[in-house]
């Protein structure tokens, strides 16, 4: 498809995400009207899709400009990138499947517009300027990280006394995972599983590695289409949690032998690995939830295959001892490394998050360490959300809030 078309294309599906995101839309309007980020450079890594620059163009909107990166080698989309760039008010640098070379290179280039605010999704951008880029760190007021992965880094910097920026954990507002982390990775892993192998998830036994949010979404949704579904876990309280919502946890030696399709949402490393491979079905499907590409020991898998070959577009099939493994997408965030990310209704949510965040950090220096988003952002979000969906709730009368703020009445 030639670059006129492509630009076509990244145009009309931003249309079409827009139009599904209400809540961003009336902050594009309050942003049009009272330009809040007027002079302010701002610099994002993100998976470049259709959702990311309909808040690449909210923060425009409001006066910024904006340059941007990919956050993950497989998760940008070429026709976006061209799109975006056709703003003089925007920087991409970013194309699909870029060597990890060009990812760096990338994200340096964002840097070099001096920014004021950080939004990030999986801290490499906030880490890179910590690392080698001391220099950009008086001028930025803070930061936004979107991603659980990102903010378990940035408070382990800060436990270890090494972050020199104040950082919003927009991943953490109610608004983001309740609904992001849950829902949007739930039916988006399953949806691009499905999609990338034609297969049926009933009937099938789907390994389901970590109970956090993520895992809770991919659990249930896989649930909901006839799969039978066991847990790992290493924290007794989500293993707990799974057994009462009437799911199975077993180790992951035991779920070795017996799985069909292994999901990793753990955000930790080496979950998947050369013990377990060699106990593993023919036929098994591996996929990654998680941030980074660390879930599945790839190396291992490697190590121990007599033949690697791509048997279908997104899936490499290992050949081990007359067995044969599948691994979807490389093992990266397999709902953008082989399909569309969370659907647009719940980005919608998280991207508003983003916009308001840097609305706020705009007019200030945060202090130094990781913290929540302002409980007044999170709750005019969800206001915001309800009111778009024409649905309306009660208030406290004034007697109900006295009787809650009275610690005098008892029975």
């Amino acid at each position: 498809m030639n670059e006129e078309l492509l630009i076509k294309q990244g145009e009309n599906k931003i249309i079409w995400a827009n139009q599904y995101m209400p809540v961003i839309k009336k902050i594009q309007y309050k942003f049009i009207k009272e330009k809040p980020l007027k002079d302010i450079n701002i610099a994002m890594a993100l998976h470049i899709e259709a959702k990311t620059a309909v808040l690449v163009n909210t923060l425009v909107l409001g006066g910024a400009k904006v340059s941007i990166a990919g956050c993950n080698p497989l998760s940008t989309q070429d026709d976006i990138v061209l799109a975006l760039k056709k703003n003089k008010n925007i920087s991409c640098f970013a194309k699909n499947n870029c060597s990890i070379d060009e990812y760096y290179e990338y994200l340096n280039k964002v840097l070099d517009n001096s920014p004021n605010i950080i939004i990030d999704d999986g801290a490499d951008l906030i880490s890179l300027i910590h690392n080698s880029r001391t220099e950009l760190l008086k001028d930025i007021n803070g930061c936004c990280e979107e991603t659980t992965t990102g903010v378990n880094r940035l408070v382990s910097m800060d436990k270890n006394k090494k972050l020199r920026l104040g950082v919003l954990a927009v991943n953490n507002a109610k608004t983001k995972y309740l609904f992001d982390n849950r829902y949007g990775t739930g039916q988006s892993v399953l949806n691009s599983i499905m999609t990338t192998t034609n297969m049926l998830i009933a009937g099938k036994k789907i390994v389901i590695c970590g109970y956090g949010w993520c895992g809770k979404g991919i659990a249930k949704r896989a649930s909901g289409l006839g799969g039978i579904i066991f847990i790992t876990e290493v924290n007794s309280f989500c293993a707990l949690e799974a057994i009462m919502d009437g799911f199975s946890v077993i180790t992951m030696d035991e779920a070795s032998y017996i799985g069909d399709i292994f999901i990793t949402a753990t955000g930790n490393i080496n979950i998947i690995n050369s013990s377990h491979f060699k106990n593993m079905k023919n036929g098994v499907i591996l996929a990654n939830a998680g941030h980074f590409n660390v879930e599945i020991n790839i190396s291992e898998l490697e190590s121990l295959a007599s033949s690697i070959k791509l048997i279908r577009n997104n899936i490499q099939e290992y050949c081990i001892n007359n067995k044969r493994i599948y691994l979807i997408s490389e093992g990266r965030l397999v709902n953008l490394a082989s399909g569309d990310g969370h659907p647009i209704e719940v980005m919608d949510l998280s991207f508003s998050n983003q916009s308001l965040c840097s609305e706020y950090i705009s007019s200030k220096k945060l202090e130094k360490g990781v913290f929540n988003v302002p409980r007044e952002i999170d709750e005019s979000i969800a206001s915001l959300k309800l009111e778009s969906m024409n649905i309306k709730i009660d208030n406290l009368s004034d007697c109900q809030l006295s009787y809650l703020n009275n610690w005098n009445i008892g029975t």
